[in-house]
Order: structure tokens, then C-alpha cells, then sequence
């Protein structure tokens, strides 16, 4: 048997990524402010770089960017286009303790230094030197924590020793609304006290502001709260045990529990309804962000104007002179080739940052185009789009509209909204009508529940029909998951809640 070698040529085509390539979408779909980050590490490891100090005006849709246009950057040939390169598509539619000291450390909250006797102590994270300023300076504007806030409490409130760290233990295992919900047995074991002990602490914890703290459940929350306002009466206490017919509406029910006149029950209703069921999460400040807007709408006689946020995006030049001085200083062979590089990546930079902002804006245009009628009517007259929308109308591929659109905001004179707000799938109209957008159907729901009466609550079938007399073909199960997604809830909860709102 014999086996000939041979050899052949053949001609195919392929896409390659190249690295300009990759570069150019990886900023296209990087926000405004991601962008400012990544061009700041650029800055720091490209000599040829530098920031340009004179903002311009911002672009406008249909205007070369001026902020990139300034930059004197060498015209490369073969340059990435995204337009005209389709990549791959990524679109889219639409603990255990083993002594008081390790509960005592463990307990303690971050910020506090204590002692194996529970005492706030003068070292560790408590012990600031003079490099330390701004730390402190975070530590005393930060607002304080729910943990921090009982602890301070507890150091004035018990004495050094076992109590102090029982009571530190306990405030690690309360939860971020306030309720103690672990076994008061497993603690004392775990601790090696007695059950009684442990109870005892508890309940001078539950004296500690804010007022229904450590509450085991929302009965006892609220008769906290009831005690410290001295209006824990005997038939408050009767209405806090049967808080099930309350959820139920059963009125008679709690009249007979209650033992007090019909005109009685609805202002005990009335000042359960003041109380906080949830203590703790008032001390749960979440980092509020900022949405800074990558695009901005302004109305100009006869439209629109789409610009971009030239207060957000990086201005970059190169230094043309440095890299001419710098190659004719620089004899080896091996330093010439890096200058070359780096000065060849800089260019590459400033026009992948030129045709990211232009494609925003293409984007962007078409975006505003086809949303007009929202932008003077409000979202009822929001209009179905998809990705493949904007792809024909800019002549763009559906994963560079993708990319363009993602994690990033447009103000409007109606508010800031996210791009991706403007993207939705369409429902069929009633007798071959005109489509209608997903965002518009969920408006028309809530504005349908907004305007019900507590003798009229409408079904999610009655809202079917509704609908449909509007000329909207929409499912039950689909006004349902619309429904939910607006955080309304059903007929009978919102029919029990119109009756003790009544009450």
C-alpha cells in the first residue's frame, strides 16, 4: 500500500478579528464614563497620548464629533469600520463561636475596636495615625449602620461582661429589617448560659431604638412600637393577635375578638397602619448612582437635536512632535519598533474613538426618529422597535446597534431613560390595527388599576377585554406578567386593600 503526499492551493474568505478590530467594539460598547476610565489607563501607558484641554462644543447628529476631529491624529488606511464589519451577534429584543472572646470579636461590627470584656478599646481599626485623615473623614460622613447604631446603644446600656457579649452577639444576628429570627436554645448553647439568660438580654435589647427592634415576628414588632407609645392596650393587643383576620378583611370578626364599637376598630386600624413593620431598614442606606447620560435630546424648532455628552467623554491628542523628536534620539533598532507601536496604537485609539462616537449618533438619530411621538406624547405612544429596526434604517449590523445601545442613557425633555427603554416587542391590534408597543400595553394597565373604585376592582380578564375594546389583542397570562412586573398586585389583594383603606 501506497500513500502520495500532495500538495494543493485553495482561495477562501474568513473574518478576522484583528486587534483595531476588537478594540473598536470593545469601546463601542463601553458607557460614556467606562470610557473615561479605560482612555485614563491609555494616558498612563502611552507616551504619545495626551488629554486635550479645551472642551468643545458637544457633537451634534449629522456633525463630525469636534472633540476627535480637533485631534491631529495620522489618517490610517484599512481602518476597522463597524458599519461595514458584521461581528459575531450578542443582540437583545426586547458562624460558630467557641468563647466569649471569639463572640465578642466576631460580634463586633466593623469600625469598633472591643475588648474580650466587651469595652470599645484605643487600637486596631479605632487607632487612627496623622496619614489617616481622609479615612477618618469617610468613616465619620459615611451614614451609620443598623449594627453600629445597636452596639452604640449597648456599650451605654450594659455593664462590661457576659451580658454585654451575649447582647453583642445577638445584634450580629439580627437581619437588615430589624427582626431576630434565630433559637434563642442554640444560642445559649452555643454560648454555655443558661436559656433564661439569653431571654433576659433580649428583651432589654428590644428597648433600643428604633422602636421594634428585635422582633420576632411582626406582632411583636408592632406591640413594641404600641408599648413605646403607651397605647398597648388590651384590645390593641386582641387586634395584634389576630392580625390573620385583618389580612382577610374580617371585620365582624375583629369586632367580636376586639370587644369595641364599630366606630372604634377603623382607628386602631388607622394607627397600626403609622407603625414601621420593618425597623431596621431605615438604616439601610443604599449607594444611590448618579445616571449620567451618554446622549442628549434636545426639541429645536420643526425635531430634534441628538448630541453627545461632551461633558462626559475624553478629548485625546498625539503628540506628533514628541514621536518625531523621540525616533530621531533613539539609534537601537528594538526602541524604534516599540516608539513605532505605541505611536501606531495612539492613532488606532483617537479613530476608534471617532467611529464610536459617530455610530452613537447614527444610533441614536434613528432611535429618536422612530420615537418621536413618545418624546411629545409620553409612553402611550411609545412604538414597537427591535434591534433589526435600527440595523436597516443605519445600515448597521444588529450586534452593532447591540453594542451601541448597551448600558447606556438618553435625556429627553420627558427624563433620562436608558436606550434599551425604547426597545419593545409589539402586540397585534384588534381587526388589523397598527401594533402596539409592550411599554404602552403595561402604561394603559396601570393607568386602568390607578382608576378603579373599591366597588369596580377589574379581573386581569376584565382588563383583557378592556383592552381589546381599545383595539389591543393581548393574553390574560400576558396582562398578568405585565401585571407583576409594575408590582401591582392581583384583584383580591387590591379589592382587600381598597376595604381597609375604606375601613
Amino acid at each position: 500500500m501506497s500513500v502520495s503526499l500532495r500538495l494543493d492551493l485553495r482561495q477562501s474568505q474568513s473574518l478576522v478579528m484583528t486587534p483595531q478590530l476588537q478594540q473598536a467594539i470593545k469601546l463601542l460598547q463601553l458607557s460614556n464614563l467606562e470610557l473615561t476610565s479605560y482612555v485614563e489607563q491609555e494616558l498612563e501607558q502611552n507616551p504619545f497620548l495626551e488629554p486635550q484641554e479645551a472642551p468643545p462644543e458637544p457633537a451634534a447628529a449629522g456633525e463630525p464629533p469636534p472633540a476627535l476631529e480637533a485631534a491631529p491624529a495620522q489618517e490610517l488606511s484599512g481602518a476597522p469600520l463597524l458599519d461595514e464589519t458584521p461581528v459575531a451577534g450578542d443582540g437583545w429584543s426586547g458562624g460558630t463561636d467557641d468563647g466569649w472572646a471569639d463572640a465578642s470579636r466576631d460580634a463586633a461590627p466593623s469600625g469598633l475596636g472591643i475588648d474580650s470584656l466587651g469595652r470599645i478599646g484605643q487600637g486596631g481599626s479605632t487607632d487612627f495615625g496623622a496619614d489617616d485623615d481622609d479615612a477618618l473623614d469617610a468613616r465619620l460622613n459615611r451614614p451609620i449602620s443598623l449594627r453600629e447604631h445597636l452596639t452604640e446603644q449597648l456599650m451605654l446600656e450594659l455593664p462590661p461582661g457576659q451580658d454585654r457579649l451575649i447582647g453583642l452577639h445577638l445584634i450580629d444576628l439580627i437581619d437588615e429589617t430589624g427582626y431576630f429570627r434565630s433559637d434563642l436554645g442554640e444560642i445559649a448553647a452555643r454560648l454555655g448560659c443558661p436559656d433564661e439568660r439569653v431571654l433576659a438580654v433580649l428583651l432589654r435589647l428590644q428597648q433600643f431604638d428604633p422602636p421594634g427592634i428585635f422582633a420576632r415576628d411582626l406582632g411583636e414588632c408592632l406591640a413594641l412600637q404600641l408599648r413605646d407609645r403607651n397605647r398597648l392596650d388590651p384590645a390593641m393587643a386582641a387586634l395584634l393577635r389576630h392580625l390573620d383576620c385583618l389580612a382577610r378583611a374580617d371585620f365582624p370578626a375583629l369586632l367580636k375578638h376586639c370587644g369595641v364599637l364599630p366606630d372604634d376598630l377603623p382607628e386602631m386600624i388607622a394607627e397600626l397602619k403609622a407603625l414601621d413593620p420593618k425597623p431596621g431598614l431605615r438604616f439601610a442606606h443604599a449607594a444611590i448612582e448618579a445616571v449620567v447620560p451618554d446622549v442628549i435630546v434636545t426639541p429645536i424648532p420643526g425635531g430634534w437635536r441628538v448630541e453627545l455628552n461632551a461633558a462626559t467623554l475624553p478629548r485625546l491628542i498625539v503628540n506628533n512632535a514628541y514621536h518625531a523628536e523621540l525616533r530621531r534620539a533613539t539609534p537601537d533598532r528594538r526602541a524604534r519598533e516599540f516608539i513605532a507601536e505605541r505611536f501606531q496604537s495612539a492613532n488606532w485609539l483617537i479613530k476608534a474613538l471617532d467611529q464610536r462616537a459617530r455610530t452613537l449618533l447614527r444610533v441614536a438619530e434613528a432611535v429618536v426618529e422612530r420615537q418621536s411621538a413618545f418624546l411629545v406624547h409620553g409612553v402611550s405612544q411609545l412604538k414597537p422597535l427591535i434591534l433589526k429596526d435600527i440595523a436597516e434604517k443605519t445600515e448597521l449590523h444588529e450586534s452593532t446597534v447591540s453594542r451601541a445601545t448597551a448600558d447606556k442613557w438618553v435625556a429627553t425633555p420627558r427624563g433620562d431613560f436608558p436606550f434599551r427603554f425604547f426597545f419593545s416587542n409589539a402586540l397585534p391590534g384588534a381587526q388589523g390595527e397598527d401594533s402596539h408597543a409592550a411599554a404602552a400595553i403595561r402604561d394603559q394597565i396601570k393607568a386602568l388599576i390607578d382608576n378603579e373604585t373599591a366597588d369596580n376592582i377589574l379581573s386581569d380578564d376584565q382588563i383583557v377585554e378592556v383592552l381589546r375594546a381599545k383595539g389591543v389583542t393581548i393574553a390574560r397570562r400576558t396582562v398578568a406578567k405585565y401585571r407583576e412586573s409594575l408590582s401591582i398586585p392581583s384583584s383580591v389583594q387590591r379589592k382587600r386593600a381598597k376595604a381597609l383603606r375604606l375601613a
